[in-house]
């Protein structure tokens, strides 16, 4: 029987939390002041949390090769995505602020909230893990090549939001805490404690990508800008999704990090470059249209892709 119904079931609830998250900002529930306490909680907290619960006692983050490799193919596939989205902007659009935000926002998957309840949901805590230490190569790309693409973006600025953020941080820890084997000695109810609270990174991280959303959402959005529509879905959902396969077919790395990697390469964009875009003097039109066309097809995308791809990994 074809895996693809299923993998549609597991996909439509994110994109419902998110909608949710949307549809309380624009009721006026979920306001700005609150999304700014929320994302403290989350990204101080819940995925710190999260880390903590599925790294350690990780038998596959055990082994050194994961302690370098993940985080290494992290940032090379994201530099992988900017590069041939700056040169595919540049070729097929004129403007150069629309070519240098669509390189920035169109080369980077969604690495986190999507990819996470997905793995959680297919695969046991080590793969889940593995996608955590993967995540830390990510977030140096994203600080340093994706705010650097952006038109009025500088690389160099961002060294200390990189070394400070308390995901990369914690994850860092996390692995570190079970190199040396300190799970046997973690009290049951500290570890009740913070799985509890890692649960809640996901559906939190959701809500606030919708309301996110929603803030930047402007009328008529959709109604021009076509070719960069066409031109992200060819990369973000196609030509990306090929490549990253490939490295992951090919290259000799194990099957927890090849499931990392094929996951990723469902993805579509991530959604936090359009804040980048707004801090950075990026066409917000393009951000967003990016982002929201790539979300909108891979509720279709993920699934046949998945179903097909996964088998690399049986």
């Amino acid at each position: 029987m074809s895996a693809s119904p299923n993998l549609l079931h597991l996909i439509l609830p994110v994109f419902l939390v998110i909608i949710s998250g949307y549809a309380l900002r624009q009721a006026g529930v979920f306001t700005e002041e609150g999304d700014r306490s929320l994302l403290g909680v989350l990204v101080n907290l819940f995925v710190p949390c999260l880390a903590l619960d599925v790294i350690i006692g990780n038998e596959a983050l055990a082994h050194p090769s994961n302690w370098i490799l993940p985080p290494l193919l992290g940032f090379l596939i994201p530099t992988l995505g900017y590069g041939v989205c700056l040169i595919a902007g540049k070729l097929a659009l004129r403007d150069s602020k629309i070519a240098r935000t669509f390189s920035s926002v169109a080369g980077l998957q969604n690495y986190g909230y999507i990819p996470l309840p997905i793995c959680i949901a297919l695969f046991d805590r080590d793969v889940v893990g593995v996608l955590l230490a993967f995540n830390m190569g990510v977030d140096i790309a994203m600080w340093t090549l994706g705010v650097a693409l952006m038109p009025g973006g500088r690389a160099s600025g961002n060294w200390k939001k990189i070394l400070l953020n308390p995901p990369i941080l914690s994850v860092a820890a996390a692995i570190t805490l079970n190199a040396i084997g300190t799970a046997q000695w973690v009290p049951q109810s500290v570890d009740a404690a913070w799985h509890m609270l890692g649960l809640c990174a996901v559906p939190v991280g959701l809500l606030v990508t919708g309301a996110v959303l929603a803030d930047h959402m402007r009328p008529g959005i959709a109604r021009s800008g076509w070719d960069t529509i066409f031109l992200g879905l060819i990369l973000r959902l196609g030509v990306l999704p090929i490549m990253i396969l490939l490295i992951a077919v090919w290259l000799p790395i194990n099957r927890d990090l090849r499931a990392v990697l094929i996951v990723q390469s469902a993805m579509p964009t991530a959604v936090f470059p359009v804040v980048l875009a707004k801090m950075n003097g990026g066409d917000m039109s393009t951000a967003l249209r990016i982002v929201l066309a790539t979300s909108l097809a891979s509720l279709i995308t993920i699934p046949l892709w998945l179903d097909w791809a996964l088998k690399f990994v049986q």
